[in-house]
Formats: structure tokens, sequence, C-alpha cells
């Protein structure tokens, strides 16, 4: 039987043009707007529409949606021009419609385009099942609110693509590191835009998104690369088929697990930032990062209250839950995550076990308003480790 899951991938790879995003706050009304249904980002108007929307008129487009493989919507498509609004939004679900509840906050919406006015929706509740999308589609956490990129899509030969090029060329062995890549990713970035240690204390949150934008942009290269003439050779049997492809998806989520860890390294290391990772606490745990570093919790004459514990975690909404007993000595867990959004009980339940969630800046707007004081960003945490360390 076809899971949900499945059946999501196979509707994106069978439409000419597919969508997705993390629902938010603002969705489900949880900001405290007036506003209804899934707000769509203004560069995916192809996806209901033939032409731009235009400021000072609103237009809209009504289609039929199947959710889930089950039931069928008559819903809305709307364009917002009028007045002081600019905006999209998907409307009009009927009562009992079971996506646009505060629980669904952090859930991931797929929308594929059947034909004019039919379409497929589908959504995913749980880490594994948004993990496991995005590895079967080759997407990062960067590619949601938008329009799903085709799997072969060529990149223009900028300086950054040329860094890439020169890299792939340089290879000795069929796939780098983790750590390579990361590393190799996020200096050919920094050398095509010119990013130094100045730009990067400046806003640590937008250089860290960019950086994992281009360490997913040179994965796809090199795999690309690698496999482009191999899947368009016939394969012997349905076992090699089944055996490449387990490789693939592999490669996919272990590069995924690893990354943001790399990337907030770089971060702390930049901001010179004492700090330790993967070290074995109790029980033989492994905390990603320890702040300032083992030795310092080993002492039980160090302050604890300048003992810091992070977590890296690019989707949490279920396993947030495996780092309560990461680093006995240390009760306030932190938490860094690509999630964008998560629903007022599950944040309620993270405080109640005294887990600090530390995103992104540019996801904050995604998360309940009674909530956003008490999560930081990542230039908050940095401001936050530097006060411990002084």
């Amino acid at each position: 039987m076809e899971t949900i899951l499945t059946k999501a991938i196979q509707s994106v790879q069978q439409s000419k043009i597919a969508f997705s995003k993390f629902i938010t706050a603002n969705d489900t009304g949880a900001t405290g707007g007036h506003q209804s249904g899934f707000h769509i980002h203004k560069l995916s108007w192809k996806l209901f529409f033939d032409k731009e929307g235009q400021k000072g008129t609103n237009k809209d487009k009504y289609i039929t949606i199947k959710w889930q493989d089950d039931f069928t919507t008559s819903s809305r498509f709307i364009y917002y021009g009028v007045g002081t609004r600019n905006e999209y939004r998907l409307t009009r679900f009927g009562k009992g419609f079971p996506f646009l509840h505060d629980e669904n906050i952090g859930d991931l919406l797929i929308l594929c385009k059947k034909d004019d006015d039919y379409y497929e929706g589908y959504v995913l509740q749980t880490d594994e099942e948004i993990e496991e999308f995005f590895a079967a589609l080759n997407l990062s956490s960067n590619d949601t609110n938008g329009i799903i990129p085709q799997q072969f899509e060529e990149k223009e030969e900028d300086n950054l693509m040329l860094c890439f090029s020169t890299f792939l060329k340089s290879l000795k062995v069929e796939f780098p590191t983790t750590y390579d890549l990361a590393t190799n990713a996020r200096n050919c970035y920094n050398g095509a835009y010119k990013i130094n240690s100045n730009i990067i204390k400046s806003n640590p949150d937008r250089e860290i998104l960019n950086w994992l934008d281009a360490e997913f942009q040179l994965f796809k290269t090199i795999e690309n690369d690698r496999y482009n003439q191999r899947i368009k050779t016939p394969f012997k049997s349905v076992e090699e088929l089944v055996e490449l492809a387990n490789t693939i998806l592999n490669r996919r989520k272990s590069r995924a697990g690893k990354s943001l860890e790399h990337h907030l390294a770089e971060i702390f290391k930049t901001f010179e930032l004492k700090f330790a990772s993967q070290i074995i606490t109790e029980d033989n745990k492994k905390p990603d990062f320890l702040f300032p570093n083992v030795e310092a919790y080993n002492n039980p004459k160090f302050n604890s209250k300048k003992l810091v514990v992070l977590a890296a975690k690019t989707t949490c909404k279920d396993r947030w839950r495996q780092i309560l007993n990461e680093a006995d000595r240390i009760k306030t867990k932190h938490l860094f995550t690509l999630q964008q959004g998560i629903s007022k009980n599950q944040l309620d339940e993270m405080y109640k076990y005294n887990v600090c969630l530390v995103v992104p800046d540019k996801y904050l707007a995604s998360f309940p308003k009674e909530f956003k004081d008490r999560i930081l960003t990542l230039n908050g945490f940095v401001s936050f480790i530097q006060a411990t360390q002084k």
C-alpha cells in the first residue's frame, strides 16, 4: 500500500509544476492576523495564474484540490492587490478541513498542478516524512516556500559555479566527505561574493543560510556529474536499480544531517567562541556543541551557568525530545533548527522541558507571535555565548 509520502513524491515527479512550504502561524491565524488560508510566495504565482498579479487590482481563480489522495475541496486562489495589500493566498476549504489548525504549524504543504484547474495537495506531518521527501527530490529547507526546482535545472556559469566546477575536476574520490563538501562550498561562496569575517559577523543568520544553499548546489553538481550517465544506461536488474537508488538517498540524508553542524562550527570559529563538538558526556551521549569545552563541563567547580549545550537539527517537530538527556549538568538545552514554524502546544511543551529554540532570523515570522520573544536568532545565541565567556 502506497503511503502519503510516496504519493506526494510521485505527484511532484509527474507534475510540470509543484510547490512546497512549511505551514506557518500566519497561515493558521496564530500570528493574530485576520487573513485565512495558505499564504503563497509572490514568486510562485505561475502555479495558478498565466500572468503575475498587478498592484491596484484583485484577481482570483477557482480550483479543485484532491488532498492526501482522499478528499477534495473547491478552493480559491486569490491575489490581493488593492489598498496596502500585495499578496497571494489559497483559501476556501470548507468546514472540517484538517490542515489549517495550530497543530499543523511546521507541517510541509505540497501542491501539484495536474491541469488548468485540478491540483493534488499533500501535507506531511513528521520529521521523518519531511526529510524523506527532501531526500527523494533532492531539496533543502531553503527550497521550500516556492516552486520546487527541476531535478537537473542548469545554473548559470557565474563565479560560484566556476569554483564548483574547479573543485569537481580536482576530486580524486567519487564523493567528498561531508566536512570537505561543506568547507569547499563555503570557500567558493565566500570567494565568489567577497564574504569576509566582518560581513559574517554583521549577519550570521543570513550567511549560514547562504552557505547551506551553496553547499546544496555543490552537492547537486557533483551528484549530477557522477550519476547523469549511469541513470541513462539500462539496469541489469531491479536489485541493481534499488541498490543505486538507496546509495543516492542515503548519501543525501547523511549530507543533510551533518551540513548544519559544519556551518555552525564555522560561525562559532569566526566569532572566536570557545566550544567543543561531538564530545562524550554521560552515558556516551554526544551533544553537537558544548560551550566552552568538555574540561569545564567535567570540572564540578566550574560555574554551571557558564555551560551551554546546543543541538542542531534541520527539523525538530518530533526529534527535539532526543536532546533532553544530553549534558545533565546543563538545565536549558538550546536547539538550532531550520524548522519553519512549530505549534503553540509543541512550543509550550519544549519550554516546559527547558528547550530554547534558535532559528535563523528569516524564519522567526513563521512562529506564533507569543513565542517570538523567547526564540533566539543565531546572532542572539552568539551574543548569549559571548556573555558567558567574558
